[in-house]
């Protein structure tokens, strides 16, 4: 048995291989509510805040009732012998608790997942990548998707994102240090467009092409959020970013951990593999020469091109501005 919270609301019965999921909105809600609050008797008076909010029915307290009635029935009666209790659901005389007994959540194996992950990022970060993608994986959507937005689902649920996003920036870390940084930049990019305020997952991105040889790109990529951050916020970035925007462009940032040679897979049915000439560099897009890295004075020259493109941007829009301004002054005469 597991009750699962990461994604819409369900019931987990392994013995079968059968998921409960309740049908109803007002359903999920009672069931998401009491995972949340799983071993604590939650208030009838909370449960139909959460159910209805400010318009509850006429006769709530039994409306509430009939809910509980029709949840216990979708809960599987546990197996014999399996220690787990023989009612989940128990009312009391203030309200009702789920008792989950031996029962987990998957936030639970989420969280201890990355407690595990974090704890192994500096000796073994190759293991602990591995750990940290098992716990982010449990994930099936947004926490307690479906479960309306009542003070107890809506507050757990932003808890439980904000702690997959922290996992994820441990996960990346993690991959940093075990030599990882051409198989993340995609991965980055797509957070970061999903989540373009957060400066961390800047951090993470700009190290990761910097790490393979993109140093342009990635003094590109500080320019980007600088950007939005002054558009949306009107604030420059943090120091942590811009420490780091200092490391990459004077090639300050330590190397990454060596990284244990992968085992030979063997290639799949049908398909042919095609090997590089053994030599210095990377491969050139779309072929498969290979092409030297640029040197430093390549990439000085490439941030400062950079650098002037902007500031020619910020130079055009400043007199478009004081063109408008102008006409609509004389106009005004």
């Amino acid at each position: 048995m597991e009750f699962r919270i990461l994604g819409p609301v369900q019931i987990y019965d392994d013995g079968v291989d059968v998921s409960v999921v309740p049908t109803g909105a007002k359903q999920r809600a009672l069931l998401g509510a009491l995972v949340v609050r799983a071993g604590q008797v939650v208030p009838a008076e909370r449960l139909v805040d959460e159910l209805w909010a400010e318009r509850p029915p006429a006769r709530a307290a039994n409306a509430l009732q009939a809910h509980v009635a029709r949840l216990r029935r979708l809960l599987p009666r546990p197996a014999p012998g399996s220690g787990e209790p023989h009612e989940w659901l128990v009312t009391r005389p203030l309200g009702y608790v789920l008792r989950l007994g031996r029962a987990p959540t998957d936030a639970q194996r989420f969280h201890r997942l990355v407690a595990e992950g974090r704890a192994l990022a500096a000796a073994d970060p190759g293991r602990a990548v591995e750990v940290l993608r098992e716990g982010l994986a449990l994930w099936r959507g947004p926490a307690l998707e479906g479960c309306g937005r009542g003070i107890i689902c809506s507050t757990e649920a932003a808890l439980l994102e904000e702690s997959r996003l922290v996992a994820l920036e441990t996960l990346y870390d993690a991959c940093l240090r075990a030599g990882l940084a051409q198989e993340i930049t995609g991965e980055l990019e797509e957070l970061t467009t999903a989540h373009p305020l957060r400066e961390r997952f800047y951090e993470l991105l700009m190290t990761a092409l910097y790490r393979s040889g993109r140093q342009a790109e990635a003094l590109g990529t500080y320019e980007r959020v600088r950007r939005r951050l002054v558009h949306d916020l009107g604030i420059e970035p943090g120091p942590v970013l811009r420490s780091r925007m200092e490391a990459i462009l004077h090639h300050g940032l330590p190397a990454p951990s060596p990284r244990p040679a992968p085992s030979p897979r063997p290639a799949a049915p049908g398909s042919t593999v095609r090997l590089l000439p053994a030599a210095e560099g990377r491969p050139g897009p779309g072929t498969g020469e290979t092409v030297r890295p640029p040197g430093p004075l390549h990439d000085e020259i490439a941030w400062l091109r950079h650098r002037l493109e902007r500031l020619a941007r910020e130079q055009r829009d400043l007199a478009d501005r004081l063109d408008r301004l102008t006409a609509r002054d004389v106009a005004g005469l």
